[in-house]
């Protein structure tokens, strides 16, 4: 579950790496939370949806997660926009 990632089981740095050798055209999070440790920035802060741009990075989504845990929380709204911008 989100609230059970620890930052420093994650690689943020190596994915960035990652991100810039193979350039994606976009990116999708299924989690604020995983979210919120590729920005620095806690996860009360990032909004669903695509995210601003910034130089460097493909266009990034933060997505509601698909676990039946985040059910109460769910939409569809921010799948349908990034459907909607992989189909351009």
């Amino acid at each position: 579950m989100d609230h059970q990632i620890e930052a420093a089981s994650i690689d943020v740095p190596g994915f960035r790496a990652k991100i810039k050798k193979y350039r994606p055209k976009t990116v999708a999070f299924t989690s604020k939370k995983a979210a919120s440790l590729f920005y620095g920035r806690p996860s009360g802060v990032i909004s669903l949806g695509r995210q601003q741009p910034e130089e460097n990075l493909p266009d990034v989504f933060v997505l509601a997660s698909p676990s039946g845990a985040a059910s109460g929380h769910w939409t569809l709204r921010p799948w349908r926009e990034l459907a909607a911008w992989i189909a351009v």
